[in-house]
């Protein structure tokens, strides 16, 4: 196994990303056609957040409805930025995979953005795209 490999060869460099002012119903429209669980939130091309599968599903738990109902309520009620993790645990694509790894093993989230210095999104590496990795050197 190759021991210095950057973050750079396994993240996801063009991720499907949402603006503050989008709807939740997009956001979930997004993840279910996309298959994946995670979204970068951003305005212009800075990180603001990051916003999940997750994140979604307990917003919806505060409406006792069924889910196209509670979608509805969301709608109206709740913004990106009312649901959004924000304080983020980031990584650069100059970091090794090893470093990214650590950083997912330490905590209970699934995806790392990868940013640059001034906070603009240049990808994401999730959990899955680890294992991928892994099961190549194998």
């Amino acid at each position: 196994m190759k021991r210095n490999e950057r973050v750079s060869k396994i993240m996801s460099d063009s991720p499907t990303t949402v603006h503050v002012h989008q709807s939740l119903a997009e956001v979930q429209k997004l993840m279910v056609q996309g298959n994946f669980h995670h979204v970068p939130v951003v305005s212009g091309k800075k990180l603001v957040g990051m916003i999940s599968a997750t994140d979604l599903t307990r917003a919806s738990y505060e409406y006792d409805t069924n889910s196209k109902t509670a979608q509805t309520v969301l709608d109206h009620t709740r913004s990106i930025e009312d649901v959004m993790s924000g304080g983020l645990v980031t990584v650069k694509s100059t970091q090794t995979i090893r470093e990214a790894v650590e950083l997912l093993a330490q905590d209970w989230f699934h995806a790392l953005p990868v940013v640059d210095d001034d906070m603009n999104l240049e990808g994401i590496v999730t959990t899955t795209d680890v294992l991928k990795y892994l099961l190549e050197q194998y």
